[in-house]
């Protein structure tokens, strides 16, 4: 429980503080205000008072390009001539092909590292900050690149993949875990769901960049993709000393007036919220997860309510990889395999990609302007994804039948514009809300770690599905990505709760009072006088 001590360290000057536990009850008299405020705050007042923290969130988001572009890149140079020649060898027909060994090698680097960067994320974000976190990481991934552009041999350039993608897995901690708690309730959808944009920018620009040097057969055909590496962290490193630190890290580090400058400087200022009680909100959540016993290690991500919690953000990121976005990831490589030429595959890859990027986007009015909740459209699109996938499994049973290649071809960039208009940027909004504030970090950690383990596996195991020489599934994949995309849609009903509306002491109370995650949306709390009760 917290302490006196503990109570006087988080007090605003001026404010004094009831006990905000009450025999054995939890009240939040204190916030109610303050939480009907945040309700009623529309998107665009929300933009007006906090263009900053708009600006900072996507600025932060930056680094996840860099992710996202990495990943792509690597699985396009599969499909690359020149880099065929230098790395792959003669199959059937003459043609040259990485083998399946070394394209699972070289596609483990990134998630591999990301596994071990994201576990090894949480010290350092609770220790220096997201600013200073983010500034080492952008030095390290200077360095990498510096490997991956010099490597000699296809095993230098896989140790180059891993060791770079140790930065990776703190990028994509980073970014939802700084654009969460910098911006009011109103634009946290919003600016969360940038995170998966940024994967998408990434993966688009790396679909350009190898589809404009398709033709070229010198090394430079890949080594330019890997020089663009240095241009996106030289520009985060010039803009981070301008950036302001999280006020809910600032807050947990007794940094209180820290913490009042930083929400200045996110706010606007010709029209700007009333930053006491935004700070007093800050305290207050932190306070009551205090109160609740939340400290901020791994261990405790899997106690109590926590492990719920922690369940859900694991489970919202693992369906990305295993619900069928592996065929995105081999989707250019997937179309030369299914039939088509280079060109057109090339072609075909920077499409699916483009289309990305406009379901992302889309995500943005069905959140803001619809109102549609985060369980609902995450759930909409699972049920269009599994039809999809088992559609294009069963195009795929003629054989040398141009017409199914395409029509898969077809759906498979369909499948892309769904799976980014909900699953993909909803799955990062999940998990910046669901999650305690002092756990934050950690249960982002976690599940990032979980879903590069499962990308490993897909890694290892989708080059032996699509190559020629090994199982040549093709578009058959569909039916095990299918199949396995239901039983997802199956967890999502039951388990997945509605956070949209709710700040995040709301969702510390509910979660509390185990409310079941099918009643969350329609469970009123400011209704109530007793809010919660502690167990």
């Amino acid at each position: 429980m917290a302490t006196t001590e503990n109570r006087r360290a988080f007090d605003v000057e001026g404010v004094d503080y009831p006990d905000i536990k009450r025999g054995g009850i939890l009240e939040i008299e204190t916030t109610r205000e303050i939480t009907a405020a945040e309700h009623a705050l529309g998107f665009w007042p929300a933009i007006r008072q906090y263009p900053q923290a708009t600006f900072w969130s996507m600025f932060f988001c930056l680094a996840v390009v860099m992710a996202g572009y990495d990943a792509q890149i690597i699985t396009s140079f599969y499909a690359l001539p020149a880099f065929q020649h230098k790395y792959g060898g003669i199959v059937s027909g003459g043609k040259y092909e990485v083998s399946a060994p070394w394209q699972t090698a070289l596609g483990m680097g990134n998630p591999i590292g990301q596994i071990l960067g994201a576990l090894a994320s949480g010290y350092p974000l609770e220790k220096f900050g997201r600013r200073w976190t983010l500034a080492i990481c952008c030095l390290w991934s200077i360095a990498l690149v510096f490997v991956q552009f010099f490597a000699t041999s296809i095993g230098m350039l896989c140790a180059g993949e891993i060791l770079g993608g140790l930065a990776y897995g703190f990028y994509v901690v980073i970014a939802p875990t700084y654009s969460s708690e910098i911006c009011p309730l109103a634009l946290r959808g919003f600016l969360t769901t940038s995170v998966n944009l940024a994967f998408v920018v990434g993966q688009f620009v790396a679909q350009g960049v190898a589809a404009g040097l398709e033709t070229r057969l010198d090394e430079w055909a890949y080594k330019a993709p890997f020089a663009l590496q240095w241009l996106w962290p030289v520009i985060i490193l010039a803009g981070l000393p301008f950036a302001p630190e999280s006020p809910y890290w600032l807050v947990r580090q007794n940094r209180k007036q820290d913490a009042r400058r930083a929400l200045v400087k996110l706010s606007s200022s010709r029209n700007p919220p009333d930053i006491d009680q935004v700070l007093l909100g800050i305290e207050q959540t932190d306070l009551l997860e205090m109160e609740l016993e939340a400290t901020s290690s791994y261990r405790d991500c899997f106690r109590g309510v926590h492990l719920t919690r922690t369940e859900i953000s694991i489970m919202v990121y693992l369906i990305q990889v295993i619900g069928g976005n592996p065929l995105i990831a081999y989707a250019t490589y997937f179309f030369e395999q299914a039939g088509l030429n280079p060109s057109d595959a090339f072609n075909m890859g920077v499409g699916n990609t483009a289309l990305g990027f406009v379901g992302t986007v889309t995500s943005w009015p069905l959140m803001n302007y619809f109102g549609f909740g985060r369980r609902a459209i995450y759930n909409t699109g699972m049920v269009f994804m599994t039809l999809l996938l088992f559609i294009i499994g069963f195009l795929s049973i003629p054989t040398n039948n141009r017409g199914a290649v395409w029509a898969m071809a077809t759906l498979m960039d369909i499948w892309t514009f769904t799976y980014q208009m909900t699953v993909g940027p909803i799955c990062f909004v999940i998990i910046s809300e669901i999650s305690a504030t002092r756990l934050r970090s950690k249960t982002i950690a976690i599940a990032t770690a979980v879903q590069a383990a499962a990308t490993i596996v897909t890694t290892v195991a989708m080059p032996y599905m699509l190559n020629t020489e090994e199982a040549n599934w093709g578009g058959k994949a569909g039916f095990l990505f299918g199949g396995i995309s239901f039983l997802c849609l199956v967890w999502c009903h039951l388990r997945l709760p509605e956070s949209r509306g709710r700040t995040f002491e709301e969702l510390d109370i509910l979660f509390q009072r185990r409310i079941p995650a099918r009643q969350f949306k329609n469970f009123d709390l400011l209704g109530e006088r007793e809010i919660s009760r502690v167990e």
